[in-house]
């Protein structure tokens, strides 16, 4: 147990992966190339690529969304003109999630800088050290797990 005079914020997982994120995003935004496009918009656009077509109950599982937060994506980015959003046949409560034309358009567009982002992002981790962090991250993640 650590004792309270110990306790120093700075030194803390939670604090750092929130400062860490936060830096994440703002490079992201920076650099995205679309200014009203977010990380989690994003992120479901490139599953949808990746996929063709899904339900929004998987897509927000495949993204770690939860279901308002996905519903809110996904209506966001309806709004946009971005993804098309039809009933399941065989269960008219699922909805069925598919890129159109314009949605493909500009995520093959933006995908390019997502490449870049990962890279201003982890400038300042040498070439072994980004391996070691990103497959920690996946461990804390748990992202085998999600991906089975």
């Amino acid at each position: 147990m650590v004792a309270q005079k110990d306790y120093i914020l700075e030194r803390q997982a939670g604090h750092l992966l929130r400062r860490a994120h936060q830096r994440h995003s703002s490079i992201f935004q920076e650099n995205i190339g679309d200014g009203q496009l977010t990380p989690l918009q994003f992120a479901a656009l490139v599953k949808l690529r990746d996929l063709g077509e899904v339900s929004q109950n998987h897509l927000g599982r495949l993204t770690a969304m939860d279901a308002a937060t996905m519903q809110g994506v996904i209506k966001r980015l309806a709004a946009r003109g971005l993804i098309e959003r039809r009933p399941d046949p065989n269960d008219r409560r699922r909805l069925i999630l598919s890129l159109n034309a314009e949605g493909r358009k500009l995520i093959e567009f933006l995908i390019k800088n997502g490449g870049a982002i990962t890279d201003q992002t982890l400038q300042p981790l040498s070439p072994a050290e980004r391996k070691i962090f990103l497959d920690l991250l996946v461990k804390l993640a748990q992202l085998n797990k999600v991906n089975e």
